[in-house]
């Protein structure tokens, strides 16, 4: 038996938790490994986060509804909650750091992990949850002087809003740790948003915290014309979803999804249009075309797991290029880097 095997064997039985709805059963799991010396972090991301990650894959092969996803996202949440509590019973020995969703982002657990983690190696944390204005960073930082904050952002469109709190904590001197799904595979999106550091996960995170400067540079201007298209695309969101909505075969004369099931096809598809526009967001912000190559396959893979005919990637493409004629730079990003993931140009 390998020193790993009890860890895969919790996280099967916390798998088998999340399925069944039972947070009682997780919580009493994880408090089980942690009485019995397993260190927290290894809790934190060898068993909750990473089933955490197979609830959302079993949603994108259509194998989960949103319901039972959000229900074992609160499984998740109480048992993450049982790991702070643990932690917190040593004192913290290190600085403070403010951990925080960007406005947009209603994914809180990230954060909640990786401020847990953080909080397990000494940092005293304040925990600000889902997307907190960005005013509201400001004032946090104006009031509690941290010496870090840590960012948390999973879904494109909220990248903008994670630029503004680079931006109010590099002000004000302070390091800022950014991570998430949104930021991709490398830490490319959060050099060209200014941050200071990159964590792919909570024990990188950690890492990171641990070899920040003392004080920062404000950070640098971003890409002046790219960013005044995204601002314009930004503001035209609501006209461009909807003449979207309207055009696209599969999500054809929908204009609201206040009655759609949550989990029809066309609900999925409504939901496709938006992330599709916030792709072009980040490409514009970051410079960084594979968050439209990369969206596009995740819309591929997606309706290919409820069989919807995989042509209708390309046909969302050639819409949204021809809808960005106003904003050139945006369109051209499409052309080369949407249609060339699907194969239909």
């Amino acid at each position: 038996m390998t020193v790993l095997d009890p860890v895969l064997d919790a996280l099967a039985r916390y798998d088998g938790a999340l399925a069944s709805v039972d947070a009682d059963r997780a919580v009493d799991l994880v408090e089980g490994l942690l009485d019995d010396g397993v260190d927290p972090v290894t809790v934190l991301v060898d068993v909750i986060a990473s089933a955490q990650r197979t609830v959302g894959d079993r949603w994108q092969r259509g194998e989960w509804t949103v319901a039972e996803e959000h229900a074992a996202t609160a499984v998740s949440v109480s048992a993450t909650e049982a790991v702070a509590r643990h932690v917190r019973r040593t004192p913290a020995t290190r600085g403070r750091v403010v951990v925080a969703c960007a406005e947009r982002e209603w994914h809180a657990l990230p954060a909640m992990i990786v401020g847990t983690a953080l909080r397990a190696n000494g940092w005293d944390i304040t925990l600000l949850g889902a997307s907190t204005p960005p005013v509201r960073l400001s004032q946090y930082l104006h009031d509690l002087g941290p010496d870090a904050t840590a960012v948390s952002c999973s879904v494109l469109g909220a990248l903008p809003t994670t630029r503004r709190f680079i931006e109010a904590s590099t002000a004000a001197g302070i390091p800022v740790v950014v991570g998430g799904s949104a930021f991709g595979p490398d830490d490319h999106r959060a050099k060209a948003l200014g941050a200071t550091a990159w964590a792919s996960g909570a024990r990188e995170a950690v890492a990171a915290v641990r070899s920040l400067p003392t004080v920062v540079p404000a950070a640098d201007p971003v890409n002046g014309s790219a960013a005044a298209e995204q601002a314009a695309m930004e503001l035209a969101h609501h006209r461009l979803v909807t003449s979207l909505r309207e055009r696209w075969s599969l999500a054809a004369q929908i204009v609201t999804t206040e009655r759609l099931p949550l989990d029809s096809v066309h609900s999925v598809a409504a939901d496709v249009v938006n992330q599709a526009l916030h792709a072009v967001w980040a490409a514009l912000l970051t410079d960084d075309p594979r968050a439209l190559s990369h969206t596009a396959a995740w819309v591929a893979d997606l309706l290919a797991a409820r069989a919807v005919e995989p042509t209708l990637v390309g046909e969302l493409g050639r819409l949204l290029a021809r809808d960005l004629r106003d904003y050139p730079l945006a369109r051209a990003l499409v052309e080369h880097h949407w249609t060339a993931t699907t194969g239909s140009r």
